[in-house]
């Protein structure tokens, strides 16, 4: 069997199987097997695929159609122009998420203007927090566009930090992020004695946080997060690649999927210099109880930025 047969014969089972984008699911399991890229694969269509190699394509092919995500197939995903390794214990990279990192340059690069500085970012002095870090892929490509700014991620999961921890080195910047274990903010400013809390309103966690001492308060210039915003009442409407292969704890936020913002809002006024800012990704309905939280004397220049299908994605303020 050649190129062009495996390639048309994965196309057809995944069509079959009723996989969304499956062209695409065909192409990179195949691009994955045979270790190519895709300029390799359509430059070769009569290259002869070995039976070993026809055999692991298919393995692929039938779990992808019994909905094993792609990128767990394959352990990556794009992000940011950037490859991430990704497993079943962090969230898959969205491009949609890419919003909140361009929020975040626009709005750094708009406080160097107001303070009479050449909006030429490298991160000089920077210290920014990417709470809620998975993958490591905010944090990271932050990193990567501010060259001299300290970075810490954090998140509550052990083993997403350990993939988190591999992708940083996979693009040395381990030297500018640190990694924390914790829920939301609490371990972000320093290295305490260890409790176990209960998030109000979610389910349990299993996580490290910290008692922080109010000297250790309002000392960042950026807070960022994709936090988890799915609510659990929805869970029956999603696919079943995310709702049966991706982390529950990095998907649901509470009951409504709106109920971590409160308490991330409130830890990240308390730890934001002033001026400092605060980017949030936003879930397809929780603009409405999210942005009260913003609309305050302790918040400034709250603004709302949408995906490319029209969703409000990016809530950003500034804290006075």
């Amino acid at each position: 069997m050649d190129v062009r047969t495996a390639l048309r014969k994965g196309i057809a089972q995944l069509r079959e199987a009723n996989v969304s984008s499956f062209t695409l699911a065909a192409e990179l399991l195949l691009l994955h097997t045979l270790g190519r890229d895709r300029t390799w694969l359509y430059a070769h269509p009569e290259e002869m695929v070995s039976e070993g190699d026809a055999q692991r394509f298919q393995v692929l092919l039938t779990r992808r159609a019994a909905r094993e995500p792609t990128q767990h197939l394959t352990g990556k995903q794009e992000f940011w122009g950037l490859e991430f390794e990704v497993t079943p214990d962090v969230l898959i990279p969205r491009p949609e998420t890419e919003h909140v990192i361009e929020v975040a340059l626009d709005r750094l690069a708009v406080r160097e203007i107001r303070a009479g500085r050449k909006p030429t970012l490298t991160g000089d002095g920077l210290q920014i927090v990417d709470v809620g870090t998975g993958s490591g892929c905010i944090a990271i490509a932050l990193a990567k566009e501010l060259a001299s700014a300290r970075i810490i991620g954090t998140d509550i999961s052990a083993p997403a930090l350990a993939v988190a921890r591999r992708n940083a080195a996979r693009h040395a910047v381990s030297d500018r992020i640190r990694f924390a274990e914790c829920d939301l903010l609490a371990d972000a400013t320093t290295s305490g004695a260890a409790t176990s809390v209960v998030r109000p309103h979610a389910a349990p966690l299993q996580g490290k946080v910290s008692t922080v001492d109010a000297a250790h308060w309002r000392q960042f210039d950026l807070i960022v997060s994709n936090p988890p915003y799915i609510g659990r009442r929805e869970s029956e409407t999603l696919t079943r690649e995310v709702r049966d292969h991706e982390p529950e704890v990095a998907l649901y936020g509470g009951e409504e999927g709106y109920e971590l913002y409160a308490d991330l809002i409130a830890q990240a006024w308390r730890s934001l210099k002033p001026g400092g800012l605060l980017v949030l990704e936003l879930g397809h309905n929780s603009l409405s109880a999210v942005q009260p939280l913003l609309d305050l004397p302790s918040w400034t220049n709250v603004g709302v930025t949408n995906d490319l299908a029209g969703i409000s994605r990016v809530i950003a303020a500034e804290r006075t």
